[in-house]
């Protein structure tokens, strides 16, 4: 990842502007955070919790299991 600081990133910034490339900012969570992991495993069980429920996504994922199954054999 490339962090622009100071007048190396300042010329960097303008030379992006001059082309049209407004500037961005991307925030991040901080992953040594004490809730970090505790949030990360709350949203993998309600992403879980969804993918189980979801019949059509089973049906979807069994017919890819069954056709890579059927071309490796060939």
């Amino acid at each position: 990842m490339l962090i622009f600081f100071g007048k190396p990133g300042r010329k960097r910034r303008d030379a992006l502007r001059a082309v049209g490339l407004p500037p961005i900012q991307i925030l991040l969570p901080d992953m040594h955070h004490a809730r970090f992991a505790e949030e990360c495993r709350r949203q993998a069980l309600i992403v879980a919790a969804a993918d189980a429920a979801d019949h059509n996504l089973w049906a979807f994922l069994n017919d890819v299991l069954a056709d890579v199954g059927a071309a490796g054999k060939v």
